[in-house]
């Protein structure tokens, strides 16, 4: 196989695989169908030409009939009247009209042959139409069916084309709304611990250490203080050893610590505001 031959099979299996893809069965039946029915027509004008034909014939026949019967008579006349000669024209003429007829006798009867096969044949594919028509609906009401039955079936499966755009949307939706849940539930832990109002707020991170700095040494001085009252409740309560503190030794320590207390707060209040000149 030469080179362009087997181009051109390739170019014509191509284009044979495109239009098996674009060819609708239903309009192809209707099409076969129109078509039968064309070929039908066909045979009737052909039927109806023939025995225009056979007609013509036949009328030819009854006229050639009718000379011979012409030719008949003017030979009797002749040989009444002992005109051999003209009786003999007469019959010349009446022979050669008779061998016309067994011409045209012979011409109707191939004709009438043709029709009646014609007719034969009209009949079977007038029967073959209709056959084919119930088979053409039949085929067509399946083909129906079969592609409302693969809608279907794409639609619950979300194989089709369009369920798949859709399918793609709810799929995008999905990931933005966990997206925006799990923003949320981040949102919601960074308040619980602080961070997001830590964030919102107009202080400094020194400011807020400052804070957590003091509100430890006020916890610490309360510790101290529980310690003390429970320091306190024992000496009452035992012996005066002397390992045991005193109440006069619980209220001077308790003095120092909230003196030194208070100069820790003054000292970072003094802080704080060299910080906010600094920053102005």
């Amino acid at each position: 196989m030469g080179i362009l031959s087997r181009a051109s099979y390739v170019i014509r299996s191509k284009l044979n695989a495109v239009l098996n893809r674009a060819e609708d069965p239903t309009e192809t039946l209707d099409y076969s169908y129109e078509q039968l029915r064309n070929e039908l027509q066909d045979v009737k004008q052909g039927i109806a030409d023939l025995t225009t034909q056979k007609k013509r014939l036949e009328i030819q026949k009854r006229r050639l009939e009718e000379n011979v019967e012409k030719h008949n008579e003017q030979a009797r006349q002749a040989v009444e009247q002992d005109r051999e000669d003209l009786a003999r024209q007469a019959l010349e003429k009446k022979k050669q009209k008779m061998t016309q007829i067994e011409e045209l006798e012979s011409q109707i009867s191939d004709l009438q042959s043709q029709q009646d096969t014609l007719v034969e044949q009209k009949d079977e594919l007038q029967k073959q139409i209709e056959q084919f028509r119930t088979k053409k609906e039949t085929m067509k009401a399946r083909h129906e069916a079969a592609k409302a039955s693969a809608r279907v079936n794409e639609a619950m499966t979300g194989a089709g084309d369009e369920m798949a755009d859709v399918n793609q949307a709810i799929e995008r939706a999905e990931e933005r709304t966990e997206d925006m849940e799990a923003r949320a539930q981040a949102m919601d832990e960074l308040r619980e611990d602080g961070v997001l109002e830590d964030q919102l707020s107009d202080k400094s991170s020194l400011e807020r250490e400052l804070e957590d700095v003091q509100q430890q040494g006020s916890i610490d001085a309360e510790l101290d203080t529980l310690k003390a009252e429970m320091g306190k409740g024992e000496a009452d309560g035992g012996s005066t050893d002397a390992e045991s503190v005193s109440e006069s030794d619980l209220e001077q320590e308790l003095a120092d610590e909230s003196t030194q207390v208070d100069v820790d707060e003054s000292e970072v209040e003094a802080e704080l505001d060299e910080l906010k000149e600094d920053e102005k």
